[in-house]
């Protein structure tokens, strides 16, 4: 069954009941096991847009079960719930929420709604097109920037994309993005790789726009540096925690950025070295940090 609901703050909810019953363990015959099963179980739940709080919603369950559990849709699976749970979704995107509960006997049931959130938050929202590099829709929200004649690459992928080097050639990626006077940004992206030699991985935030065949220096905001001890071996994380490169605004270890004027800035990001074998990054994020 699907039933479409039309809320407050263009929201538009889609909902599947699934309703079935997985029941483990039942006896052949009456009188095997103890033959006690919950018949009235039910996992549905209703989604309430929370006033003025942007993308947040109140999910109530209709609590018939004896425990619950939910799936937010935001990547972290099932994870035990009560009655009731507020979540926030910061960025555009349509958001598959399921509630699975349980009653005597091992019965389970689970009940799936898909939220449409239509704008992403103003202040939290990725200002970042594509960092997910999902599609194609994704890879062609950024410009590839040829800084050396050649020996490096840029490769787009599913889901992410990966830079590889070698004889200190380099290049980078980079895209235009709105920013606001005065407004701090966070800047972070997950980021893997292993093996790499004399390697360097820098982010830059700048007003200075790139111009193919050159270099891009201006405004480094994190990175990875292997001659400064950070980028070799095997590693996977958020920049921000694996990374070793000063923020050339704050001349300390940080992922805040802000700017005199509002306007277009430049996300750039480079890479390159003498062994770069691999490092690949994905979702990146640009996010107000106030």
């Amino acid at each position: 069954m699907k039933l479409a609901i039309n809320l407050n703050k263009g929201i538009r909810y889609t909902a599947i009941a699934l309703g079935s019953l997985l029941i483990a363990c039942q006896p052949d015959e009456i009188g095997e096991g103890n033959g006690i099963e919950a018949t009235e179980l039910d996992a549905g739940f209703s989604i309430t847009g929370v006033a003025d709080a942007n993308n947040t919603f109140l999910l109530t369950a209709n609590n018939n079960y004896l425990t619950s559990s939910w799936d937010l849709g935001k990547g972290a699976g099932f994870v035990s719930g009560g009655t009731e749970e507020t979540v926030f979704y910061p960025d555009a995107g349509t958001y598959t929420v399921h509630h699975k509960v349980t009653g005597i006997g091992g019965v389970s049931q689970t009940f799936t709604q898909s939220i449409d959130v239509e704008s992403s938050d103003p202040v939290a929202g990725n200002l970042v097109v594509g960092g997910k590099f999902e599609n194609e829709s994704d890879h062609a929200a950024w410009t590839i920037l040829n800084i050396s004649a050649s020996g490096a690459n840029w490769s787009f992928n599913d889901a992410s994309a990966t830079i590889t080097a070698s004889g200190y050639n380099q290049q980078g990626i980079y895209q235009a993005i709105d920013v606001v006077a005065g407004k701090e940004y966070v800047i972070d992206m997950i980021v893997s790789g292993e093996s790499n030699d004399e390697t360097w991985f820098e982010v830059f935030a700048s007003t200075v726009e790139p111009v193919q065949g050159n270099d891009y220096t201006n405004n480094v905001v994190m990175g990875l540096n292997t001659w400064a001890g950070c980028g070799t071996g095997s590693f996977n994380g958020p920049l921000s925690s694996v990374g070793c490169v000063d923020n050339s605004y704050t001349g300390s270890r940080s992922n805040l950025v802000s700017f005199d004027a509002s306007g277009t800035i430049y996300l750039v990001i480079k890479s390159g070295g003498n062994q770069t074998n691999g490092i690949s990054i994905s979702n990146v994020e640009m996010r107000g940090a106030n």
